[in-house]
């Protein structure tokens, strides 16, 4: 049996529902299982940031569908306890991984980087936990510029200011005064590149890491809203 969470689930048929999984060894598994009712109904575990242990096997409808076939699952620990601002990263995490994580894609590490994730969003709110996710997310996609070169194959300077090129990484320019960092304009610190890498962001460092990684991660994402934006929003509005 494996460790896994729920990212996203949804009804099929009266009694089975398609489950979208980050299980740990693995990566992302789509599977197929039935709810049951009553007192043996699984609907109470199969909701996300409950640590859950499963069992598949290659059942042939399942198989049919490009689904796995959970034969177990059961609750491994009490549900992470998320609320208010880091329950809507925690739906933030769910949907990128969602959108951007295939099937197909062997991805054995990210689903500590995941619980790790959760264990410090239920914590404490801290942007920076995005941050760290979002960065070994991009890793294993291949789509994190190095941050501990320049392009010019120099170690990044902590006094040293960077624009990012894409598909190159990031140049040094010659200017000592910070600038917001927005749709690929604007400078970076070495030294907030430097933090991101090493997991060791500081608050006023919040806000150029995430303009950072919200320019690498677009071109993923495409056109389509994040709905767990809107969430924030609203929460804002």
């Amino acid at each position: 049996m494996k460790r896994g969470y729920v990212l996203h689930h949804r009804q099929f048929r009266e009694s089975s529902v398609i489950v979208n999984l980050l299980v740990e060894g693995v990566g992302r598994v789509d599977a197929i299982t039935r709810v049951g009712s009553g007192k043996r109904s699984i609907k109470s575990i199969l909701q996300p940031f409950q640590p859950l242990i499963i069992q598949f096997s290659a059942k042939s409808e399942a198989r049919n569908l490009g689904l796995k076939n959970i034969t177990q699952i059961e609750s491994a620990a009490p549900a992470m306890p998320l609320s208010g601002n880091s329950l809507y990263s925690g739906f933030y995490l769910n949907e990128i991984l969602v959108r951007l994580l295939s099937v197909d894609h062997q991805a054995e590490g990210l689903f500590l980087d995941y619980h790790r994730a959760l264990l410090a969003l239920a914590k404490q709110f801290c942007s920076s936990h995005l941050r760290y996710f979002e960065m070994a997310l991009l890793l294993e996609l291949g789509a994190l510029p190095s941050l501990a070169y320049d392009t010019q194959g120099d170690s990044l300077d902590n006094r040293c200011h960077y624009r990012f090129i894409a598909e190159s990484g990031f140049i040094p320019v010659a200017t000592t005064q910070e600038s917001p960092f927005s749709h690929g304009k604007g400078c970076l610190s070495g030294a907030m590149l430097l933090a991101l890498a090493s997991q060791n962001l500081q608050p006023e460092q919040f806000n150029q890491a995430k303009g950072l990684m919200r320019y690498l991660l677009t071109p993923l994402l495409g056109n389509k809203p994040l709905l767990s934006r809107q969430l924030f929003s609203n929460k804002a509005d």
